[in-house]
């Protein structure tokens, strides 16, 4: 096995957004800022939501880092090509910060509704 035999992207993006959920998990932003944390127009709305939103997205990039972690061992059985591996590393990536995104946008406006 070499370094081209997995999708090199992926596997750091995985590693990645494993470690930043963990940090953000166990040291969460205590206060609304705009420097650390999950920051959007809602989760910075108050203070409940900013943590809810921060606990919740941690957990979420760490789910997603492991799933990148694990398709980029699909290399083993398949191998685009290198030219392919950063095209579809990136679409790979890309679609998994829009996921986060929606799930935890879609998570807190219930979370804020339910607070009402």
């Amino acid at each position: 096995m070499s370094i081209t035999d997995i999708l090199l992207l992926p596997f750091l993006c995985g590693i990645v957004f494993m470690t930043a959920g963990f940090i953000q998990f166990k040291f969460p932003p205590g206060k609304i800022n705009s420097i650390y944390g999950y920051r959007t127009n809602l989760s910075m709305k108050s203070q409940r939501n900013w943590d809810f939103a921060q606990k919740y997205s941690a957990k979420l990039m760490m789910i997603a880092g492991l799933i990148l972690l694990l398709f980029s061992f699909s290399g083993w059985f398949y191998n685009p090509g290198s030219e392919y591996d950063v095209i579809i590393g990136m679409i790979l990536l890309l679609l998994t910060v829009i996921t986060l995104l929606s799930l935890t946008q879609t998570a807190l406006k219930r979370f804020e509704k339910e607070q009402k």
